[in-house]
């Protein structure tokens, strides 16, 4: 995609970086629509799947949008291949995954040199810096159209309430909408009001925590399966067939942990014992609810098939119990699908009306995941630390990304620009995101408004800290954004910043039907 510099915009000189002004721009791409071939992947500890997708943009002023998105290949659900000389059954096979997914752009008639854009998500043990550096060799030829996602517990959670639907449900429906996501080692709960996030948890309850072969002995053993067995007195052995009884209990027990996490408030500690997250806070019931994940194949009859784990026992014991709890149960738009967002939306748009960088060298930036914290900004006077804990709290839901690449701390200024306000602000920011500057990687800051030229100026000069510095405005995110920010242009001084937003499906895949 190529694009012109923008119109009416003159540089202002200044000793700690270059700042520029704009009276008004217009971004000019070759094609008023853009197609492209996107792909999904996930791979997490259970399983492995991927999504083809065509994707038709149409611009609207200075942004392509996404306006239309077709499924052209789901492939089959793979159980998580490791390595047959791994005791700890902790490392991916690579030889297994290249293979699983050359068969599928096989079966898809695609050449993964025909592939455009995507978003590739590990989870669990995929995230373990060795299965990290096997995923990178088997993806190593198209890894840098990627945007790679490490998903921690609460951003797994968050992506699957998107992707679920569930977020866009609250907002259309103005109620709040409880999505569930329950696979193979974890179940996520999120809870979704006026199309937000508002609160999340989740607990090691999971349908592969025990695995068994087709005669039914045991193949694998989590921890939480041994911990949860213990408590319903059934004897667990590699290689041997448990107790039928024992199971059921085991089932019954992994069922009543999981709708308890799913209440709001303090858990008793048995349930808080299994929690990977703080539990959820008091507040209302929601008004409904929604499941994805592997298991949700069968709580709403997509899948009738043994795949040697507990999912259609813990479907069923899960069912019992929403169907007397009053929420309605509505049908998610994805199921175990639900984390492969399918594909990365491109859009550009030229930052800001005014900008800061120092030193010009940190450009270009690429694949710079966005942070929205919410932050109190709506005040007369701020409040440096409230802003720092807002700053640090939305850093949770990047507890597994690498910390040795930027984050982009995206802001929505309100009210005027006076020296307090801007000084609280930028103390605020500076120390909840120092975990990150202090291994050296620059302060990337990303404003809606005309204030990332005095942002970066403050940052840089009144606070004197010795850390590079990206502040640009003028730009619409929105949360799972990835950015790439590109060099100075050589005559304005402005700079392209190309958006990548992960595209959530609408309707269920491939149309599949639901039986209640």
């Amino acid at each position: 995609m190529a694009f012109s510099e923008p119109s009416e915009l003159t540089p202002i000189g200044h000793s700690g970086g270059r700042i520029f002004t704009s009276g008004g721009r217009s971004l000019v791409l070759e094609d008023d629509e853009i197609r492209l071939v996107s792909v999904g992947v996930d791979i997490g500890s259970s399983t492995t799947h991927m999504v083809l997708s065509r994707i038709v943009l149409q611009r609207r002023d200075n942004r392509y949008l996404v306006t239309s998105r077709e499924v052209t290949h789901e492939s089959d659900v793979l159980l998580a291949p490791y390595s047959t000389g791994d005791t700890a059954g902790d490392t991916l096979d690579g030889d297994a995954l290249r293979e699983f997914f050359d068969r599928q752009y096989a079966e898809a008639g695609v050449s993964p040199d025909e592939i455009d854009t995507g978003a590739l998500i590990m989870t669990g043990v995929a995230v373990r810096r060795t299965n990290s550096r096997i995923i990178a060799d088997v993806f190593s030829q198209i890894a840098g159209r990627f945007v790679s996602v490490s998903a921690g517990d609460a951003l797994e959670t968050q992506l699957s309430a998107f992707g679920s639907g569930a977020v866009s449900r609250s907002e259309a429906n103005g109620n709040r909408t409880m999505n569930i996501d329950i696979g193979g080692g974890t179940s996520k709960i999120a809870v979704c009001a006026d199309g937000e996030v508002q609160a999340v948890t989740a607990i090691d309850v999971g349908a592969r925590i025990l695995a068994f072969d087709s005669e039914g002995r045991v193949t694998r053993i989590e921890e939480a399966a041994r911990w949860l067995a213990a408590k319903a007195a059934l004897e667990l052995e590699m290689g041997a067939v448990p107790d039928g009884d024992g199971l059921s209990r085991l089932v019954e027990l992994m069922a009543d942990h999981l709708f308890a996490a799913m209440q709001t408030g303090s858990p008793a500690k048995a349930t808080a014992d299994l929690l990977r997250l703080e539990p959820l806070p008091a507040g209302p019931a929601p008004d409904a609810i929604s499941f994805s994940g592997g298991v949700a194949e069968y709580v709403y009859g997509r899948d009738q098939r043994d795949h040697g784990d507990l999912g259609p026992r813990l479907a069923a014991a899960i069912r019992e119990r929403v169907s007397g709890w009053g929420p309605e149960l509505q049908v998610a738009e994805q199921g175990i699908r639900a984390t492969v967002v399918g594909a990365s939306q491109y859009t550009v748009q030229v930052s800001g009306t005014t900008i800061f960088v120092e030193p010009t060298s940190l450009l270009p930036l690429r694949n710079v995941p966005v942070l929205m914290p919410q932050l109190p900004l709506e005040r007369e006077e701020l409040d440096a630390d409230e802003i720092t804990v807002a700053v640090k709290d939305a850093l949770q839901a990047f507890d597994s990304m690498p910390k040795d690449q930027p984050v982009a701390l995206c802001y929505r200024w309100q009210g005027s620009a006076t020296f307090g306000r801007l000084d609280a602000f930028c103390r605020g920011v500076a120390a909840g995101m120092a975990e990150y500057t202090s291994n050296g990687l620059p302060l990337v800051l990303v404003g809606d408004g005309d204030v990332g030229g005095l942002v970066g100026i403050h940052v840089n000069e009144e606070l004197s800290l010795p850390i590079p510095v990206v502040s640009i405005d003028g730009l619409t995110l929105q949360a799972f954004d990835f950015i790439d920010i590109g060099g100075l242009l050589a005559v304005s001084g402005a700079v392209p910043v190309v958006i990548k937003s992960l595209v959530f499906p609408a309707t269920a895949a491939l149309g599949r039907d639901v039986a209640f």
